[in-house]
């Protein structure tokens, strides 16, 4: 499939550039993480994070290997009800629900955890309109888990600014209010937090406390505990990075469950939500060389994609990349940059690569390019690009390339 006549004949049929989802990758990913939790945790849910990745195709795939679909908007949860998921099987999470939202939820029995207090008032609304109706709700926690003095929140941020807070009392106050209506019910407690490190005790701490928060306010009928997302997948070599693999993040995390619910005759179901651990090396992106040029004393390497097609935060690692050339011959190797088809000097897809030099028409491979890619990736300066999905030797479109009709949608724009 990697031989360059084979990628020029896609090229001829998707255009350049083109992603490609690697389908029997994507559920081995879903396997291999399934097996890890359920074979120490019977009682154990996938929730699929649709803002890393939203292809509908993929959500699909994922639905149907078992996945529930964890959404953080009502765009999302729309999609998810729009390919078919049933209601029921969606986590609805996020800071910003609005009452058609949650209300909406709340009719569906969907999964909902409550991230801030004006959220608390539209459930008291629905549960006061609907007076002969169960209404099951979550709650989205806030609490510290630094250790060793150190933040293991992203960017060293010392508080979350997500969910409701344990140490100054809302969490209290907010179970008052639930409280005072009969027809609702804790079903569940949400522990998300995104760390820098992705490491286990961050986990070990979230689950622990999340145990320890059902048992200090006695919410014994609980249904779920669901600690959020943001582990490892599988990395590639080329990262040097010793990360946690799943059996590791599996054996600290359900270990705390199964000894905190050891004599619970119905243990809570233990939810969590991978993103990036399910799809960052499910995809690849391939991209044409254009041209190669010489300035002062670097080599640039110019191609028909950008960074915002393969890292959007546009960090400088470089990802795991492959060069197929249209001539079997190659000169002398030396240093050069890969770069993109936008106007920002930023626009860097690999930084001082050393190898043999591209030519023309020649194709680059860049892997591990699956998480965030589509979601962040905007119609900036040219149509988004064709995605394919490969499945027992056959690749099929699972998005068309963008045509200026949709780039400037006439159904919103104003001509």
């Amino acid at each position: 499939m990697f031989e360059y006549k084979a990628i020029n004949k896609l090229e001829k049929k998707l255009g350049s550039p083109f992603y490609i989802l690697d389908v029997d990758k994507l559920r081995q990913n879903y396997h291999k993480i399934e097996t890890a939790f359920k074979s120490r945790y019977e009682n154990f849910i996938i929730g699929y994070s649709y803002k890393t990745n939203y292809l509908p195709f993929l959500c699909k795939e994922l639905s149907k290997l078992g996945a529930y679909a964890e959404v953080v908007s009502r765009l999302e949860y729309d999609l998810a009800l729009k390919i078919g998921e049933d209601p029921k099987r969606i986590i609805f999470n996020g800071p910003l629900k609005s009452q058609d939202d949650i209300h909406l939820a709340l009719k569906n029995e969907s999964t909902i955890n409550i991230d801030s207090f004006y959220e608390l008032e539209f459930v008291k609304e629905y549960a006061l309109h609907h007076p002969n109706k169960q209404i099951n709700v979550g709650l989205r926690l806030n609490f510290d888990i630094s250790y060793n003095g150190q933040s293991a929140l992203q960017e060293g941020y010392e508080v979350s600014r997500f969910g409701i807070c344990i140490e100054n009392g809302n969490l209290q106050a907010g179970l008052n209010e639930l409280a005072a209506l009969d027809n609702i019910q804790i079903a569940g407690l949400h522990g998300h937090f995104s760390t820098r490190n992705r490491e286990i005790e961050s986990y070990r701490k979230i689950t622990q406390k999340l145990c320890d928060i059902a048992k200090e306010y006695r919410l014994d009928n609980l249904d779920y505990l669901d600690v959020g997302g943001g582990i490892y997948g599988e990395l590639p070599p080329s990262f040097h990075q010793n990360a946690p693999s799943f059996d590791d993040y599996a054996e600290a995390i359900c270990q705390i469950m199964n000894q905190e619910f050891s004599s619970y005759e119905k243990k809570p179901r233990l939810i969590i939500e991978p993103g990036m651990a399910m799809v960052a090396n499910t995809f690849i992106f391939i991209a044409k060389v254009i041209e190669t040029k010489t300035i002062r004393e670097q080599t640039f390497v110019l191609v028909d994609g950008s960074v915002h097609n393969i890292k959007p935060t546009m960090h400088k690692h470089n990802l795991p990349m492959k060069i197929i050339r249209k001539s079997g011959t190659a000169e002398a190797k030396q240093v050069f940059n890969i770069v993109g088809y936008t106007c920002m000097e930023k626009d860097y897809l690999a930084h001082e690569i050393l190898s043999e030099l591209p030519e023309k028409s020649d194709y680059i491979i860049f892997e591990n390019v699956g998480a965030y890619t589509i979601v962040f990736n905007p119609p900036f300066i040219k149509e988004r690009p064709c995605i394919a999905a490969a499945e027992d030797g056959e690749v099929f479109i699972v998005r068309k390339k963008e045509s200026i009709k949709q780039f400037f949608n006439e159904d919103i724009y104003m001509f």
